[in-house]
This record gives C-alpha cells, sequence and structure tokens, in this order.
C-alpha cells in the first residue's frame, strides 16, 4: 500500500507545492507530517528545502569527501533537514535520510535535534555502512541523557551492527530472487499461497473495473507471462471499497481464510474473514468469531494449518507481550474458530511479529518479527514446537533476511529446494513476491585407520563452527566409516574426529570440490592408532653429524606432530632420541639427550606447554637393528635405523 499512498499524496503535493514559497512548503510539509503521510512529507520538505537553497550531504566525509552543502540560516536549515530525514526514515527510506541526518549532526545546532544520532546510526546500518552506524550510536550512547529507551535502542542497534556484519560476511547458502514475468506489477504483491495447484497471492494493482489500487486476492497463471486472475467473492459488498488478503486455504480446498479490511473516517478496521467454496465460486466472507476477532483491535495474516486443525494469525488484542503478537486458534469441523491463546513472550517480543507459517511435520514456526536482534526491519525467524513449548526463536540470516522488511514464508510443497517470500528489499515503497532458492548442500566422506587403509567405524565425527566454536552437529560412524553433514552457510566449519586408542584429528572443512548431485565429496580421511607406552618412530628427523641442531627439514617434519598435539590438547608424550653403536656410551647419551632437547624446544616454540612434553636420550641402549653383520662388518642400514627420534604417548588425561 505504501506505493499507493505515495502515487496519491505526491500528486496532491505538487499540486499544493506549485508556485508557493519556502516557508508555505515547509508549513504543508508539516501538516503531512502530523498526519503521518510521510510521503508527502518528504516531498513538501524537499522543496521547502530547495526553496531555502538547503543540500543534503550527498557525499559523506566517511566515505573519503568533506564537501559541505550551501550556507542558509540556521534555523531554516536544520529544521527542514530533520523534519525530512524523518519522513524519508519513516517509510524507510533509509538512503535519503542518511545524508540529512548528516547534515544535522555536524551543524552548529545539532543539540536541538538530541536523536538525530541515533537515527543516523540506524540509517547507515540499514545501508550497510555497519562500522560507521557502531561509532555513531557509541557517541550517541555517550552523549545522550534523555528517556533511556532510546539508549536501549541503541544498544539493540549495536547488536543489530554485529550480527548483520558477520551475516553479511559469512551468508546463508541462498540465492533470493524477485519473480520473473506478471506477478510484480505496479502495487504491493506479496502473500503467496499455494493449495490445489493454484498460487494465490495479495496484490494492490490498479483494479480495471474502476481504476483504483486496492488490495485484491489474485491466482497465478503457470504461463509467467500472463495476466493474474482476479478471485471474486459472490455476494461481496465491495462499495466501502473494502480490500482483501493474505489467503489461507484449508486442506479440503472449501474453507480460504483473508484479511478484510476498510477505512471509517480515519481508522482502518481489520478483521479475519472465511468464505466457503460453492457450485458458484467463493461465498460472501464472513467475519470469524470473537475468538479470533476483539472489537477495537485488530486480527490480520490468517494461517491454517495443513491438516486443518490450527489457525495461526496476527492480533494485538488483549492478553499479547505488546504490539502485534502471534496467536493461534484450534478449529473445529465447521472451519471456525474455538478458542485462542497468545504463543508467549518466548515466540512475540514488546514489538511487532508478523506472518507466521506453520510446518505441521517438523513442528516449526518461520514467522518475521522486529523485536529481535536481525538485519533491519521485519526479519524472519524460526522456532520449533515441543509439548507445547518454543524454541528461542533464531534469526534465519542473510540473504533471507534484508535491511528491510521480510516476510510471508511459504514453501514449494513440488520441490523441497525452492520457497517464495515477499520483501521490500529491492524497493522504496512496496513488496515483491520472491522465490528463494536453497544451495544448501550435504558434505559427505569416509574415515579410514591410516595403517590398515579399511573404513573405520565407531569414530565421533563433530562439525563445529570454527567462529563461534560451536558443535552444530555429531555422529558417529557405522561400519562403512561415513559422516554426512548439512552445510548451510558460507561459515568456515571445522570437523573433529575422535576414537579411542586413535590420534584425534581436526580438519578445515572443505568448501570445494568434486560435487555429486547436491552432495560435496570429501577426500578419505585417516586416524592413526597408538597404544600408550609404546614409541611412534618419527621419520626424517636430521641432524648434521654429531649435532643436535635440528636441520630446517626436520622442523617441517615435527609441525605434524605439532598439529597431534594441538588437536589432542589432553595427551602427555616423551620425545626420544637414539644413536647408533659408534662412539662411547656417555657420548652417544649426551648427543640423544641433547637431540631428544632440540624437539622438544622446537615444539614448545610453537605453544606446546613444557608440562606436556618430555625429552630422554637413550643413546645406544635401545637398539631396533643390528649395528653389525654376523661376521662382524659394518651394517650401514641398521645403524641407520637406530639413529631414530620417537615419541611416545605417557598419558591421555
Amino acid at each position: 500500500m505504501k506505493k499507493i499512498i505515495l502515487i496519491n499524496l505526491i500528486v496532491v503535493a505538487a499540486l499544493n507545492a506549485f508556485g508557493q514559497k519556502p516557508d508555505d512548503v515547509k508549513v504543508l510539509g508539516d501538516q503531512a507530517f502530523a498526519n503521518k503521510n510521510y510521503y508527502a512529507a518528504a516531498f513538501y520538505y524537499k522543496e521547502a528545502a530547495t526553496g531555502f537553497n538547503v543540500e543534503p550531504q550527498t557525499v559523506i566525509p566517511f566515505r573519503g569527501d568533506t564537501k559541505a552543502g550551501k550556507k542558509v540560516k540556521a534555523e531554516n536549515s536544520d529544521y527542514v533537514s530533520y523534519q525530512l530525514a524523518e519522513s524519508y526514515r519513516l517509510y524507510e527510506n533509509y538512503l535519503e535520510a542518511e545524508g540529512w541526518y548528516y547534515k544535522v549532526v555536524t551543524s552548529g545546532n545539532s543539540a536541538k535535534y538530541p536523536l538525530a544520532r541515533l537515527w543516523y546510526g540506524i540509517c547507515l546500518r540499514a545501508d550497510q555502512h555497519f562500522d560507521e552506524a557502531v561509532k555513531q550510536l557509541q557517541l550517541f550512547i555517550a552523549q545522550y541523557n534523555g528517556a533511556g529507551r532510546y539508549k536501549d535502542m541503541a544498544y539493540e542497534e549495536l547488536r543489530n551492527c554485529q550480527f548483520a556484519k558477520e551475516q553479511y560476511l559469512y551468508p546463508a547458502l541462498l540465492d533470493v530472487k524477485m519473480m520473473n514475468g506478471k506477478v510484480n506489477n505496479d502495487g504491493s504483491d506479496y502473500a503467496a499461497n499455494i493449495n490445489n495447484g493454484k498460487r494465490y497471492f495479495t496484490s494492490s494493482r490498479m483494479l480495471k473495473s474502476d481504476k483504483k489500487h486496492l488490495n485484491r486476492i489474485y491466482i497465478l497463471s503457470d504461463d509467467a507471462n500472463t495476466n493474474p486472475e482476479l478471485v471474486s467473492f459472490n455476494n461481496a459488498n465491495d462499495k466501502k471499497e473494502i480490500e482483501y488478503g493474505t489467503p489461507s486455504i484449508d486442506p479440503t480446498g472449501k474453507h480460504m481464510y483473508m484479511t478484510r479490511w476498510y477505512k471509517t473516517g480515519d481508522k482502518t478496521v481489520h478483521a479475519i474473514y472465511m468464505s466457503t467454496l460453492g457450485g458458484n465460486g467463493w461465498e460472501e466472507p464472513v467475519k470469524l468469531n470473537t475468538n479470533v476477532n476483539n472489537e477495537g483491535f485488530s486480527s490480520i495474516q490468517p494461517f491454517i494449518t495443513a491438516d486443518g486443525k490450527r489457525l495461526f494469525f496476527v492480533s494485538d488484542k488483549p492478553g499479547g507481550q505488546g504490539g502485534e503478537d502471534i496467536w493461534v486458534s484450534d478449529i473445529g469441523a465447521d472451519g471456525l474458530p474455538v478458542n485462542s491463546h497468545n504463543l508467549g513472550a518466548t515466540v512475540n517480543s514488546p514489538l511487532d511479529e508478523q506472518a507466521p507459517y506453520y510446518d505441521i511435520v517438523e513442528k516449526k514456526l518461520i514467522y518475521s518479527s522486529k523485536g529481535f536482534t536481525g538485519l533491519g526491519g521485519f526479519d524472519f525467524f524460526v522456532t520449533y514446537e515441543t509439548v507445547g513449548q518454543w524454541s528461542t526463536p533464531k534469526n534465519m540470516g542473510y540473504p533471507m533476511n534484508s535491511a528491510k522488511d521480510d516476510l510471508y514464508y511459504l514453501p514449494d510443497n513440488n520441490d523441497r529446494k525452492k520457497a517464495y517470500v515477499s520483501s521490500d528489499r529491492e524497493s522504496d515503497c512496496c513488496l515483491n513476491l520472491f522465490t528463494v532458492y536453497d544451495k544448501k548442500y550435504i558434505l559427505k566422506g569416509i574415515v579410514t585407520d591410516c595403517d590398515a587403509h579399511i573404513a573405520l567405524a565407531g569414530v565421533k565425527v563433530s562439525f563445529v563452527d570454527s567462529l563461534s566454536k560451536q558443535t552444530l552437529y555429531e555422529q558417529t560412524s557405522g561400519a562403512d566409516g561415513v559422516y554426512a553433514f548439512s552445510v548451510t552457510t558460507k561459515r568456515p566449519y571445522t570437523m573433529v574426529l575422535e576414537k579411542k586408542g586413535y590420534f584425534t584429528k581436526v580438519v578445515s572443512a572443505p568448501t570445494s570440490g568434486r560435487m555429486s548431485a547436491d552432495t560435496l565429496i570429501n577426500p578419505d580421511i585417516c586416524l592413526q592408532a597408538f597404544v600408550i607406552n609404546k614409541p611412534i618412530v618419527i621419520k626424517n628427523i636430521l641432524y648434521d653429524f654429531g649435532k643436535s641442531t635440528l636441520r630446517p627439514e626436520s622442523e617441517k617434519v615435527l609441525d605434524s606432530l605439532v598439529k597431534i598435539l594441538v588437536d589432542n590438547p589432553k595427551m602427555k608424550i616423551e620425545l626420544s632420541s637414539h644413536t647408533d653403536s659408534v662412539g662411547s656410551d656417555a657420548y652417544n647419551m649426551k648427543l640423544s639427550q641433547d637431540r631428544a632437547q632440540s624437539c622438544v624446544d622446537y615444539l614448545e616454540t610453537k605453544g606446546i606447554p613444557e608440562s606436556r612434553l618430555f625429552a630422554k636420550g637413550y643413546g645406544k641402549s635401545r637398539p631396533i637393528a643390528p649395528n653389525s653383520l654376523p661376521n662382524g662388518k659394518d651394517n650401514p642400514e641398521g645403524r641407520q635405523l637406530n639413529r631414530r627420534t620417537e615419541f611416545t604417548v605417557l598419558k591421555v588425561e
């Protein structure tokens, strides 16, 4: 509806403003603003700003330019700038509002508008200038001495900035694209619903019959280039310019629930109605009983569940948490509600919630809210129901959500990888219909034994968010050694593989590689077995003759041991060094001790605590091969095997 108001009010505004002086146009702006006609107010204030030679700060210093606007009388300039910024913000045109707020907060009279910096910060956040938004919000918190609720708002916006920065950096694996064809028109198009193969939605496009923009229910053609079909109701009294929207049809296809509204004076009356499908089409809608509709309050946006047993809806009637809340009613055999109750403070916030969708299989509710940390405007949240209790709502992230309003989620029952939403993310006025394409995939692989090269059962494989360190999923491999995890965002992930008697291994989850359908095939990961107090030879630890200093290539080999120790933080080991039989016992004992210590010293430089490492030289006392042949001749191969470095697991706490 915002665009309809814009068209009508701008026409009136242009006529009223023609030939007016700046002061007169400013008065018209004040009148429109007082009536909450923010589109018209913005038009008038912009005209006044032009007359007063007021310019917005279109290029802002933090973006590399310090050009200022023209000099004008402060009492005119600051007031018009602030009111113009307010008008833009209040119809969610944050981009235009941003420059005008900047002009106010950098003026010499900014103290007259103490909330300007808060709104400026909010506009910066909405326009994705997160770092500057944080700076402005922190300044506001430090400087503002007014009502505490505005500081609370600033703190919430700081949380939104941090959340948004992370979401834009690591978005969900989704593509959100505006629907093509004639579904999106010159008004708002929103609230998709599918029943028996027919795709219903709401649109405020111009009615050909009376050349007016009114919300009506339409059926979308399978041909995207064919105009949608208007849904009519028999004997419906539309003389009052009654509007219809947000259809939801029960599984029998015989009952359509909808919002119906009309204006009485300055007041708009909203209620939920039901129409029954008869032999000649949809009958005149009947207002639902007082279980849903309370006189003097609004009830809107019905959603009937797939089993026809419950009706979720939105209302500001008494008994809620504040603003518009999500409610639910049980539905009788006649399709009418028999009760209603508020979903409570877990689901509902002190602000507004809207557009519920409930999945009876997964027992999840997807809805939109302004009251929790998010990207801005209405964001999608999901919560799960367990024996009448609801889980903490989780923001569905970017790009499912945007800095503007995102509402009316509906999955495509014929394609599990597709859904429909409504959003004004690509408009300065109106909701449009978008298709959401699910791009998540399965990461699948096999765990094997490094020595036996066979699948390894009984391995606990954990899938961990590398940023939050939160374990998202855990699986135990079966006889085939297979694990599989669903990857839903571009965040970095880690896999932790654990089995008793094997070194734990921590590896980064790959983000690319060989795909099979929607499955990313991870190369096999092997685990190395160990036995307490049984030495394991570290190959290619090399020293110059008679020296204990590690050679560079030896350090690279020890890095693999560093990885083992990092992945197994409760493990204590002994580093031991051995020599061949050349030289005296004392010489070889000292040389081996020094070499073992050089390994320990290197590991300590890599952050391994000294308390986990023990150096031990054994000289030539523990050969694993003969140093000489049976005929008494030298055995170079045997001596080479004896000149070794080993590590032994002493303890796993």
